[in-house]
């Protein structure tokens, strides 16, 4: 995979050799190969350690804490966005407020010189003008002349009016895009305390944890990873998914396998670090297509594909609420950016709650 041209059925070789890397300590969500008759059961560990502390409770409460802080994150993300997109319509609505102001002294200046014309060819009644001519013919070709002057003029009044009206609503949208700006700008600082809220938390409870009761918490993170993914295997989901990547998926898993080993870091879309959506986001425009950059706005508006269908490049959209969201790359692995303290690593798909598949190339 890392010429971009290899078959990806090559996939299962990658995760076997990632195997070693994924029972470290310090990954999310490690799996086993794919085939879980190939793979030994784990031995189980304890759930409490020498002083009592319960720690499967610990390994539940550390997954909610960093589950709410990934809902934070895509809370975040989506202000981030609206809020850059807002900023740039207000910019635009600007440059038309000037443009139009520009084009409403014009039309004043117009208004102004045909009326002063009207004025000084104005001063007397139009009969006592034709008594007083010379020239009938020349003075009737005059008054044409002056009617539609008048007629220019009226529609110059008309249009500064409309001109007027125009700049009236520009300001009115400009002033709505600013109150949503700044309704934005409030929602993401709120997702960032609360990001940072949870991982407080998060941290203060793993702080308060030996170094043989980390040790052993990793390793029950290690066996729920693998249970869900054995379970998931054992359904025969993997004999049924058959799908070739594209194109652009077999670029898209390229750019997302690359990033292996890089830090999660909550809003950053790489180039050194990703948060979950960040990671697939960036790949698939690596790719050459654009996505949604959150997680719950790729389940919203991408295709939605069955599980059976699904193939390299396609994004697993996780748990009840799309917080999570990681790329598919064959042979049931996925590649993804777990949690804040985590890297960018390879896991097995089934080792989190699915939710469901989006293609975004479909």
């Amino acid at each position: 995979m890392g010429s971009g041209k290899r078959s990806l059925t090559t996939a299962a070789m990658v995760v076997a050799c990632a195997c070693a890397v994924l029972s470290a300590p310090g990954v999310a969500y490690a799996s086993p190969t794919p085939a879980p008759t190939r793979t030994p059961t784990p031995t189980p560990t304890p759930t409490t350690s020498p002083g009592g502390k319960d720690l499967e409770a610990i390994r539940k409460k550390l997954d909610a804490l960093y589950h709410d802080a990934a809902v934070a994150t895509d809370a975040y993300n989506a202000a981030e966005e609206q809020a850059k997109q807002q900023s740039a319509e207000i910019v635009d609505l600007a440059r038309v407020i000037v443009k139009g102001q520009d084009k409403l002294d014009e039309l004043k200046d117009r208004a102004g010189a045909a009326a002063r014309a009207q004025y000084r060819g104005g001063g007397l009644p139009p009969e006592m003008r034709l008594w007083l001519s010379d020239n009938p013919q020349q003075y009737l070709d005059g008054a044409g002349r002056v009617l539609q002057g008048e007629h220019a003029t009226k529609g110059l009044l008309a249009e500064m009016s409309r001109t007027q009206q125009d700049l009236k609503q520009y300001a009115k949208d400009a002033s709505a895009q600013w109150q949503k700006l700044e309704a934005n700008r409030q929602a993401k600082a709120t997702a960032q305390k609360e990001i940072k809220k949870q991982i407080a938390a998060a941290e203060k409870l793993e702080s308060q944890l030996e170094k043989q009761e980390k040790e052993r918490l990793a390793k029950l993170e290690e066996e729920a990873a693998y249970k869900a993914q054995t379970a998931w295997l054992s359904s025969g989901v993997l004999a049924e998914i058959s799908g070739k990547a594209s194109e652009q998926g077999k670029k898209a898993v390229k750019f997302a396998t690359d990033q292996i080993g890089k830090p999660y870091e909550w809003g950053a879309e790489g180039p050194g670090s990703y948060d979950c959506s960040g990671l697939t986001s960036q790949a698939w425009s690596a790719a050459g297509h654009g996505i949604p950059r959150t997680s719950q706005e790729q389940w919203r508006q991408l295709p939605h594909v069955d599980v059976k269908d699904m193939r390299p490049g396609d994004l697993i959209i996780y748990f009840d609420d799309a917080s999570h969201v990681a790329m598919y790359i064959g042979d049931g692995a996925i590649v993804h950016a777990p949690r804040p303290g985590r890297t960018v690593t390879i896991a097995g798909a089934g080792s989190m709650p699915i939710l469901g598949v989006v293609r975004p190339d479909a």
